[in-house]
């Protein structure tokens, strides 16, 4: 059976790559929430008893309005949500080389890690980003419309909000076709919501009539009907809304969108589009509720009249709460909010189970078994508003009592076989601290993992005293993968994922990835359940306290060092090939490694044996020779141990603003075997740029390089090579590749070859980079279409013809895009080779532009092989090759 079962060439990035209501507990450095303590207890307090819900809705990670979502949230105490149609898995990354699948688990994380700081919930659809696209008529060609809508409207009546907003217009002006398609199908959910004949409560959950629609009005503000000051300041935190988003917008690290967090009035802007309720004139607004209900007051009709008294003083009691709350010493206010709760519960109870909503695989909405039968008792924005209360209730009673749990485990990952089978000597001790920082006694009725109770000689109802803390030893017997949740099914046609969404917000399906441990613990006699992730903590010297969630892991992981390498097709071949296999057991493990190689290929030997430490790993080198014809090839490992077959491995994804998670794939490569002439003589100087593959291709080519820091350039005799490359967006990255950019012009003056991979708009900001002037407009132009036909202006030019004359052949393939962020403007000094566009859009020459440069050449590269390198299209390699030929010249440049 092939190791790349279910695999395609777009998917080969992520290849190389997992009684009350619930108070969460967020220990991880990475989810730490701008609010603790005191702060944290008086932004709660004045949430308690809010009903109004907003959803925002946008196409990608770091297309949310921060500053909008922060004051609604945390500014207004309104339960704020953002849908992103996508979770970014077609963009580039500033800070690492994941694309495709593994980059989507990136931006998850950064828009997770973005809500907890700016207060918001998190959704997503099924779509999957496949890169820019210029019109909704495309993105709809690859995202079904019916369904990609089924998911918005499941995230409406899961979330039931009073005002719904689209970030987008649904427009041609919004650039993007994703953005324009998420301005359109915001808008459709808000007018269809309700429609239990096209969309069914079975399939879709009960319906619900969202009262007002709202685009963002910031890139227009003259259309605005509404303008609300982000700039607002908090003396309670120290900083506006403003301040606080600004730091949420900064967590989209691998887009480098870090902003400025400023002081002062900032306006937000919000035109409403619809409306059922409200003044008529949109313009006579003074708020996005105006005409909306969002007291208690119409839904305490629907309230049982013998709990109507349990209401009101609740209620009561929290605005009482609210003028008695001392910063410096909140342990009053416990007996009141643990009443308050008692009797927000009392309510809560008196409405049934909750309402039926349907999550394709289960119902959700209550915690009680007859969830189905309460479709019928419950009203959907009353139950709302009444679990959104009690769970406010229950932080803020958690607060006030400085109540506290972490659950650590000894090491980070768990081990289990394939299929999943359990040693004894496999299982992890936990230890549970519940602490009382507070100035009130606590009980702890118990605490562990879902399944394991107390022993024997252990005893409930443990009292713990102010300022101290007890201590439980679990074993734990099984832990979650990790693994992003939604990669479950895989892809459809490769643009949608087939993982049904459901009515959960991603926080909650987070928890599905993750081992937790809730401790039952009373505080002034009401119950609350606090939970917790199970993480490995330990001090780095450098970062300090350091804690990643422990997941199960395969007990022997296999894996290769590439998803894909260049060969040359013809040509004899020796190569080392690198199988790492790694032990999660504690204890030392006999592992049998094999590779397995295509027709053309042998190795030294198909089968080692290594003995593993516990929880160690090895390289285990294979020297594979022999020659191959052109095309894809496969080649797999695997490993033995204990009659158990491995041939999979995780790729940890972890970096420091975000929660790690483990993205796993199969333990194979795609060797494209490519016919390609080397240039000869040839010696490369690379500089790294953005997501680069271009030193691995050049080196899989038999091409000699040598990667060169911007900060060698001042002091390497760069006489050496006969070409230099930059990579792509270097220079947006680099201060120090700007400041030297001068050696590298000097060399292609002295007669070396100087090729520079695209730069965004932004290279507008960088002057005298290029040698003569290129402009990029606003929105640079981009060829989007894989399949694009590419006319040749130049068919004699060497960089097209030498070694290897690039053809028809050389175009099929490609994967995502042709070329982008084309320039607008071309100094008449360059000559462009090529010609290409997107249907119905005018030529464009901007995709491979070349100049001399005094007895040199300079050559400008927007064509994406950033992403063709990767995915191991021959033509990209054949091309590259041509482009780092250098000049003939008799005498190589001198320095």
């Amino acid at each position: 059976m092939s190791v790349f079962a279910c695999t395609s060439k777009r998917a080969i990035s992520a290849a190389a790559l997992a009684a009350a209501l619930v108070v969460r507990a967020l220990p991880l450095a990475a989810q730490v929430a701008p609010e603790r303590g005191a702060a944290a207890l008086g932004s709660t307090l004045a949430g308690i008893g809010t009903t109004a819900r907003v959803l925002t809705v946008a196409a990608h990670p770091d297309d949310e309005d921060t500053p909008i979502i922060a004051w609604l949230a945390r500014g207004r105490h309104v339960e704020t949500a953002y849908l992103s149609l996508t979770r970014g898995d077609g963009g580039q990354n500033l800070i690492g080389n994941e694309l495709g699948e593994a980059l989507g688990a990136i931006r998850t994380q950064e828009l997770l890690a973005a809500r907890r700081i700016d207060g918001g919930r998190q959704y997503f659809t099924r779509a999957f980003d496949f890169g820019f696209s210029k019109n909704a008529e495309e993105t709809y060609r690859h995202w079904p419309k019916d369904s990609i809508l089924g998911d918005v409207i499941r995230v409406v009546r899961a979330f039931r909000p009073h005002v719904m907003i689209g970030f987008f217009s649904g427009t041609p002006r919004d650039g993007h076709g994703h953005h324009q398609v998420s301005g359109l199908l915001a808008r459709e959910a808000y007018e269809l919501a309700a429609d239990t004949v096209r969309f069914p409560v079975r399939d879709f959950g009960m319906p619900w009539t969202p009262q007002k629609f709202y685009r963002s009005a910031r890139q227009m503000p003259d259309s605005a009907s509404l303008r609300v000051n982000t700039g607002e300041y908090d003396a309670l935190l120290g900083r506006s809304w403003y301040e606080i988003s600004a730091e949420s917008r900064s967590q989209h690290k691998s887009q480098g969108f870090g902003v400025l967090q400023k002081k002062g009035v900032v306006w937000g802007y919000l035109a409403r589009e619809a409306t059922r309720t409200g003044p008529a004139d949109a313009r006579a607004e003074r708020s996005i509720f105006d005409g909306i209900d969002t007291t208690w007051n119409t839904m305490r009709a629907a309230i049982p009249a013998a709990v109507h008294p349990a209401l009101d003083s609740a209620l009561q009691g929290v605005a009482r709460l609210r003028a008695a709350y001392r910063p410096q010493d909140p342990s009053t206010l416990v007996d009141p909010l643990a009443r308050a709760l008692r009797q927000f519960r009392l309510v809560r109870n008196a409405q049934g189970s909750g309402p039926f909503v349907y999550v394709n695989d289960g119902l959700a909405g209550g915690s009680s078994p007859n969830a189905r039968r309460a479709k019928d008792e419950a009203d959907p924005a009353l139950w709302t508003a009444l679990a959104t209360t009690v769970e406010r209730t229950e932080q803020a009673l958690v607060l006030a009592a400085g109540v506290a749990v972490e659950a650590t485990a000894p090491r980070g990952t768990f081990p289990v076989r394939e299929p999943v089978k359990v040693d004894v000597n496999d299982t992890l001790p936990l230890t549970i601290t519940v602490f009382n920082r507070g100035r009130t006694p606590i009980f702890l009725r118990n605490a562990g993992v879902a399944g394991i109770g107390l022993r024997g000689t252990e005893q409930g109802d443990v009292t713990i005293a102010p300022d101290s803390a007890h201590v439980l030893q679990r074993w734990a017997v099984a832990f979650a993968s990790n693994a992003p949740w939604w990669r479950a099914k895989g892809r459809k046609q490769q643009d949608w994922f087939q993982q049904p969404v459901d009515a959960r917000d991603e926080v909650a399906q987070q928890e599905k990835l993750s081992t937790t441990v809730q401790a039952f613990v009373q505080i002034a006699g009401e119950p609350v359940t606090i939970k917790t992730p199970v993480v490995y903590r330990f001090a780095d010297p450098v970062k300090g306290d350091l804690q990643i969630p422990v997941s199960a892991v395969p007990g022997i992981s296999v894996n290769l060092g590439s998803s894909m390498e260049y060969i040359r097709a013809g040509v004899p071949v020796e190569r080392t090939i690198p199988v790492r296999i790694t032990s999660a057991y504690p204890h030392r493990a006999k592992v049998a490694v094999r590779i397995l190689l295509p027709e053309g290929l042998k190795a030294d030997s198909t089968e080692r044996e290594r003995t593993l430490d516990a929880e160690g790993s090895v390289n285990v080198m294979f020297r594979v020779t022999g020659m191959l014809k052109d095309g894809r090839h496969e080649l797999g490992a695997m490993a033995l141990h204990d009659g158990t077959m491995s041939s999979s491995g995780p790729y940890l994804v972890a970096y420091d603003h975000i929660t790690p998670m483990r993205l796993y794939g199969a333990s194979g490569m795609y060797l494209s075997a490519v016919n390609v002439k080397l240039p000869p003589r040839a010696r490369v100087g690379y500089i790294e740029g953005v997501g680069d593959a271009g030193i691995k291709a050049l080196e899989q080519l038999d091409i000699t390089v040598e990667k060169l820091e911007p900060a060698m350039l001042g002091s390497t005799d760069l006489s050496r090579f006969t070409s230099i490359v930059v990579g792509p967006r270097a220079y947006e990255t680099s201060e120090t590749l700007v400041r030297n950019n001068g050696r590298l012009l000097d060399y292609a003056n002295r007669g070396g070859t100087l090729v520079v991979q695209y730069g965004a708009q932004n290279m507008n900001a960088f002057p005298g980079v290029t040698p003569y002037p290129l402009q990029w407009a606003p929105r640079a132009a981009r060829v989007t279409l894989e399949e694009a036909p590419v006319t040749v202006l130049q068919p004699a030019s060497p960089l097209l013809t030498s070694p290897n004359r690039i053809g028809a052949a050389d175009w099929a393939d490609w994967t995502q895009e042709r070329a982008t962020y084309m320039p607008s403007v071309i100094d008449k000094r360059y000559t462009p080779l090529l010609r290409m566009n997107d249907p119905d859009e005018p030529a464009n020459d901007g995709a491979l532009l070349t100049a001399p440069v005094g007895k040199g050449r300079y050559v400008y590269v927007t064509l994406a092989l950033f992403r063709q390198l990767p995915a191991g299209v021959p033509g990209a390699a054949r091309l590259l090759a041509n482009l780092v030929a250098g000049q003939p010249l008799a005498v190589q440049p001198k320095m």
